[in-house]
């Protein structure tokens, strides 16, 4: 009797492993508070960045920033091309900011020309990896952040945290078409090296009435990159 008290006991242990692991979140300690302070941190000591930015529901009409892929350089560099919608069509435009001027390669164009960005849907990409303005601010903007599911991306753990953020933020990187309505936010931070990988942002983007997504990806942090202004017409 004592004997099959004890296997039951072991085996009550056993099958509470996996729960026990799964509520610790895969051995990280990080509040979710301390994860977007830890991921703004690492993010605001890299020298460059790589993104992918997607979005969804983006209406058939006007001119707006629907995605995107570049290099983002410390101090205020990009290089890479952004797709844009206007007038009907998507257009694929490769754009270079430096030292605050933002240049394009507009259509059927063989060089560069200056450009206002805010022309195209979208403000000037060369700040995203500013503390004060750029990407890394949202981390810890974000108000009531919740830990959510461990998952992977590309192949790395991460650890998900959400979250709301004020809607007049988000509409001075991105857009909006209603800044007093929240931004809805879910961050993908890997659990070792404290980097974000992703950031879905649901928000009025698009149309005031209907919420739209912006999703950005982020890699290559650190890697060597050189953005320098191209020669204009």
């Amino acid at each position: 009797m004592l004997l099959r008290r004890a296997a039951f006991a072991l085996m009550a242990v056993l099958l509470a492993l996996p729960v026990l692991a799964g509520c610790t979140g895969g051995g990280s300690g990080d509040s979710a508070t301390e994860l977007l302070a830890k991921a703004k941190k690492t993010l605001d000591a890299t020298k460059t960045v790589h993104f992918v930015l997607t979005s969804t529901g983006a209406p058939a009409t006007g001119t707006i920033l629907t995605g995107g892929e570049g290099d983002i350089a410390r101090p205020s560099s990009f290089q890479g091309t952004l797709k844009v919608q206007a007038v009907g069509s998507n257009v694929d435009l490769k754009v270079i900011s430096s030292g605050g001027t933002v240049y394009a390669q507009l259509p059927f164009a063989q060089s560069y020309s200056t450009i206002d960005p805010a022309a195209f849907g979208f403000g000037d990409p060369g700040k995203l990896l500013d503390p004060k303005t750029g990407i890394s601010q949202l981390l810890t903007a974000t108000t009531n952040p919740k830990l959510g599911d461990q998952k992977r991306v590309n192949g790395v753990v991460v650890r998900e945290v959400t979250g709301q953020l004020p809607g007049d933020l988000v509409a001075k990187l991105l857009t909006s078409k209603d800044p007093s309505k929240p931004v809805q936010a879910r961050y993908s931070i890997a659990t070792d090296s404290g980097q974000l990988l992703r950031a879905a942002l649901t928000g009025p983007f698009f149309d005031a009435t209907q919420n739209g997504t912006y999703t950005l990806d982020l890699s290559k942090y650190g890697a060597d990159v050189t953005i320098t202004a191209p020669p204009t017409s």
